[in-house]
């Protein structure tokens, strides 16, 4: 049997035993917010989603890359955004004890407004609608070259597949079947580093001494990740639904335990591009390092990639359904959630076939998203309402001054790949927090 056929085994039997595993959400709790015979989750259970949900095919697939492009720097760096767990641990602890706030937009709604609400909303679908096609298209690349039938065929039917099992359960069958995602990743990457370490010419200090230290070969990008780290998380409704269905020290502990042990994950996997990187090998990492070592290791890197992402997706699309109907009480019902879900898999589909840029998903909305800094890290201050508006609409004009290549060379400080990326997310979070407490000092 040829390994493309083993490749859509996996990928219909997983996505079906999950189906006929997960839960069936008959109450609104259950399916928005996983609680299951009227208890929340536990600390384990809650820190394994928190890192699988985040761990997505396209984490991995960068990780990698980054390994193969930067050495560990490159691991490191990209491990950085996993900063973001202890930063949202910590300040939703603090929202929802010492302010007794129930969800991010009851916060929002509670200080700046309803209309602060619907803005901040827009950058959550816009982060939703790019999970879709950026996770989708790392499920494509194992079956043909960008462009191919195969290619097309697996994102649908892999698609599809996960939704069945979300529309089911909601938040409850995410959750529920990140717990058993998270088994298999974990099993998986060790079998694929034991196949790594067991080649004569491949050793830990290989690893250790790959890359270079330095703003120009990787840097860059880790001091852009811990920047981004401080607002990066707050418009990702994937981790921050998950900080308010358990207890505050439930989550607190979850949360800081999910920096480490996600950062770790991110960083072994980004041992496959170093390998990559001593082969000599170009192109996608992970695909031909799988390649070099035959069938059974590029299967096993496939499933890893089937449920990184089918975890990731799941999670997606209940936080859509979440937002709309819990968050903006645009509905009230299950089916209401269901069709939002379906909705927003038409939709996320869509820049799959305009061949958008995997890593941008990231590093862009990453950008966009800035101005949320100074809203969190002093939610305690009081400031007016337009204090958000300012500060929000900043970092979204620094986001633009990324996509479109405009800032000014003279306040880029370093050189290298992320340069931009760093000194505009370093000069976007000043001007940001300058714009907020500006209003403060003027009502004064």
């Amino acid at each position: 049997m040829e390994t493309i056929h083993w490749q859509w085994i996996l990928v219909i039997a997983s996505s079906t035993l999950l189906f006929f595993l997960s839960p069936f959400a008959k109450t609104t709790n259950q399916f928005y917010k996983a609680t299951s015979n009227k208890k929340a989750p536990n600390v384990l259970v809650l820190t394994g989603s928190l890192i699988i949900s985040w761990i997505f095919a396209k984490s991995i697939t960068n990780a990698a890359n980054l390994g193969l492009a930067y050495g560990l720097v490159g691991g490191v760096s990209y491990a950085a955004y996993y900063l973001s767990f202890a930063v949202a641990g910590l300040i939703i602890y603090n929202l929802r004890t010492k302010g007794g706030f129930k969800s991010i937009h009851h916060f929002l709604q509670s200080k700046f407004g309803k209309n602060a609400v619907i803005l901040f909303s827009i950058l959550i679908i816009f982060r939703l609608f790019n999970e879709v096609w950026s996770n989708t298209m790392v499920i494509g690349s194992y079956f043909g070259a960008t462009g191919t039938l195969a290619y097309y065929w697996s994102i649908i039917v892999f698609t599809l597949l996960t939704l069945a099992y979300a529309l089911k359960g909601g938040l409850s069958s995410s959750i529920f079947t990140d717990v058993i995602q998270m088994v298999l990743f974990s099993i998986l990457l060790i079998v694929i580093l034991l196949q790594l370490f067991t080649e004569e010419s491949f050793s830990v200090s290989d690893v250790t001494s790959s890359g270079i230290w330095s703003f120009e070969l990787g840097l860059n990008l880790f001091f852009a990740a811990i920047i981004q780290s401080f607002s990066y998380p707050f418009h990702d409704p994937v981790l921050t639904d998950r900080g308010f269905i358990s207890s505050p020290k439930v989550t607190r502990k979850s949360f800081l335990l999910a920096s480490v042990l996600g950062a770790i994950c991110i960083v072994l996997f980004s041992i496959i591009g170093i390998y990559a990187q001593k082969q000599g090998f170009k192109g996608q990492a992970a695909v031909e390092v799988g390649k070099a070592f035959g069938v059974i290791i590029l299967l096993v890197i496939n499933f890893i990639m089937i449920t990184s992402a089918a975890s990731t997706l799941d999670s997606t699309f209940s936080s859509f359904s979440k937002l709309l109907v819990i968050d903006l009480k645009l509905g009230k019902t299950i089916s209401f959630g269901r069709w939002a879900m379906v909705l927003l898999v038409i939709l996320g589909t869509i820049p799959v076939f305009l061949n958008a840029e995997i890593l941008s998903a990231t590093t862009i909305s990453g950008t966009m998203v800035i101005g949320l800094t100074p809203i969190f890290i002093f939610w305690k201050l009081k400031t007016p309402r337009i204090s958000f508006y300012l500060s929000v609409c900043c970092g979204i004009i620094f986001g633009f001054f990324l996509v479109f290549n405009m800032f000014p060379k003279a306040l880029i400080l370093t050189s290298g790949k992320y340069a931009n990326l760093l000194w505009i997310n370093v000069w976007g979070i000043l001007s940001c927090c300058i714009l907020y407490i500006v209003p403060k000092w003027i009502k004064k």
